[in-house]
Order: structure tokens, then sequence, then C-alpha cells
């Protein structure tokens, strides 16, 4: 009898322990569906989290009455004067990977509790350094570490579930916007791309990926790109090349540090490097620095080069282009178009085909196809 109450006292606790801990999955409460959207902007993730409430026959009763203007008491909670949670049921949430600027005020990398404080012709976006609250019931203004301001657009096509959209992308900003019935309130997150940029390369090049020739070439060639930090560039170009365990001579460790020379007017080293590097090319590699030659304003120089690219791979198709483009800027358009009709000939595909065609075109008009 002692084993049986006992035993009857162990399964009681452990079916009233799995009552508690064995919750079912069920949707969120009055159907406002959980979404989340993100968006990279260069090298920054933004990510919203949030809840979607529809408007359910409402039109026309959403902005003012059920988001309420400005502040005010939600009658539960702690806060008296609370905006809108800019959402549905817990906290909507805002991520940014690194610092941003959102309307161009600055704003540091973390995840912040989004509210907004709506008025007829004016909504105050809130970032607060709360994210886990319960939507705003607890909102207190002390933890806000960004306010701005934006213009609400009306009378846009109708949204029947809210939701969160990027818009007007570019490679170092984006319109965030909030869209729902016939409102949309947008805000602009935008990164300074290139010290974002700089600030990973620093970063990823003291980890493992530090231990190859590449990251360090790749990291100087994308400062040389930007013509930025030139010094930085140089070293992180020499190390690629003298690097204790890490450095190696090659095509494009050289010719980047040989690049960044010359943009620093250092001719004389730029030139000599170049010379021990062309030896090392690929075909491919000797076509793309004639190309830069000739973007570089030297067709006496990259004619040269393409000239004995031609002697090391006589009657291809690559040799033939790149003496085409030479000769054209040179000025010399009659020999240009000799050269592109052998490309033609040789043309892998229609797009080089048609792109040869083209230039020849030009050509014919006495225009450079460079």
């Amino acid at each position: 009898m002692k084993k049986s109450t006992l035993l009857f006292s162990i399964l009681s606790l452990m079916f009233s322990s799995l009552s508690v801990k064995a919750q079912l999955t069920f949707p969120a409460d009055g159907g406002n569906k959980k979404a989340s959207v993100s968006e990279r902007i260069g090298i920054t993730d933004v990510t919203i989290h949030y809840d979607r409430p529809a408007v359910k026959g409402r039109e026309g009763k959403i902005w003012g009455q059920l988001v309420h203007f400005g502040f005010k008491d939600l009658g539960f909670g702690t806060s008296k004067e609370a905006p809108w949670r800019a959402g549905s049921n817990e906290n909507t949430t805002i991520s940014f990977s690194t610092d941003v600027a959102v309307e161009g005020k600055p704003l540091a990398a973390g995840t912040y509790g989004l509210m907004m404080a709506v008025q007829e012709n004016d909504v105050t976006i809130i970032f607060s350094k709360n994210a886990t609250s319960w939507g705003s019931y607890f909102y207190d203004p002390k933890e806000d570490v960004l306010r701005v301001s934006v213009k609400p657009v009306k009378d846009q096509p109708f949204v029947e579930r809210l939701k969160y959209e990027f818009m007007n992308e570019t490679d170092s900003s984006a319109v965030v916007a909030l869209a729902w019935e016939k409102w949309a309130v947008p805000f602009t997150v935008s990164v300074n791309l290139v010290q974002t940029q700089l600030a990973s390369l620093r970063n990823e090049l003291r980890s493992e990926k530090g231990f190859r020739w590449d990251a360090y070439q790749q990291a100087a060639a994308y400062l040389a790109d930007r013509k930025t930090n030139l010094e930085e560039a140089l070293r992180w170009a020499d190390y690629s090349i003298n690097g204790q365990f890490v450095g190696e001579k090659n095509f494009n460790t050289l010719s980047t540090k040989a690049r960044i020379l010359a943009m620093m007017n250092r001719t004389a080293e730029a030139d000599a490097l170049m010379k021990e590097a062309l030896p090392m090319a690929t075909m491919q590699q000797t076509y793309a620095y004639g190309r830069q030659l000739i973007t570089q304003k030297k067709p006496k120089e990259a004619l040269e080069l393409f000239q004995e690219l031609a002697k090391k791979y006589p009657d291809v198709f690559m040799s033939n282009m790149g003496l085409m483009r030479a000769y054209s800027a040179v000025g010399d358009y009659k020999t240009a178009a000799n050269w592109g009709r052998k490309a033609l000939a040789q043309a892998p595909d229609v797009n080089n085909k048609a792109n040869i065609e083209r230039l020849l075109q030009l050509l014919a008009q006495g225009k450079d196809v460079n």
C-alpha cells in the first residue's frame, strides 16, 4: 500500500511538471501573424521582427483610432505615456549588425525596440534599448537611444496586413517602410560603406582569414579601388608578398602593390614591380592589365603589352581583342578593325559576337571602342 501511494505521488509530480513545460504551439493571439524581414546594406544586416495585425474591415479606423495618436495611457503596465508598438503583440524589434545612420543620425550596432508616436502629419520613430518588453506597455523614455521624425505617406495602395519592406536600395542605403491600410511610414537607413568595410577588413585580417596572401591582397585592392588609406593599403600589399608564412610573389600580389605605388606617385618602384609581375601573368591577367592601362590613359604602354601578349598567344580570341582595343586607343581605327574582324571569327558565344559587331560599327564611324 505504501509503495502504491509513493508511486502515485511520483507520477503526480511528473505529470504536474510536464503540464507546466509541455506547451503546445498555436498561432499568435488574435491571428496576428509573426514575421521577419531582412536586408543587407553593404555588409550591414538589418533585420526586423514583428507581428502583423490585419485591418479586418476597419478601413478608415486604423490611424488615430486603433493606432492611437501621440503618447497614451494604455491602461496597463507602467507607462502612462506610451507610443504605438509599431505592430502587434510583443515588441517590434530592429537589429543592425554594424553602426548605421537613421535619417542621417548615428545609431550604434545592436537590437532595439521599435516604436512610433504617430500624428496626422508626423511620425516620431523611437529606437529603445529595451527590446524585450511586451509591446509598449512598459515604455520608458529614459531608454530611448534615438528618435527621428518622418512624414507619413497617405493614400497608398491598400495593405490588409501590416508589413515592413525595404525599398529604394543603393549600395549604402535603403528605405525601410511600414505599410498598413493606406498609410506608409518610411525611414532611411544608411551606412558609411567604406569605413564599415575597412573596419571589417581590419578585424578579419586578425582572424584565421589573415593566414592567406590573397586576404591581404584583396584588402589592399579594395582600398586602392576606392583611393583611400593608401599607406595602409601599401602595408597590406607588402605583407601579401613578404609576410612570414603568408606572403607569396605572384602576379596578383606584385601588381596590386605596383598599382598602389603608382597611385602614390612612386612610379619607378611601380614600374619595376610590374616588370617582375608580368612574366607570371596568365593570358587573362595580362589582358585585364592592358585594359587597365587604357583606362589610365596609357595607350602606348597598352599597345606594347598587347603586342607581347599576341607573340606569346598568337591568333587567339583574347590576343586579337586586346590588339583591337590597343590600336583603337592610339587612334589607328583601321588596324583595330582588322584585329576586330579576326576576333569576331573566334568569338566563343553569341554575346561576345554581338559585342564585337557593335565595336566594329564604332570603329567604322571613327570612334574609339574603349
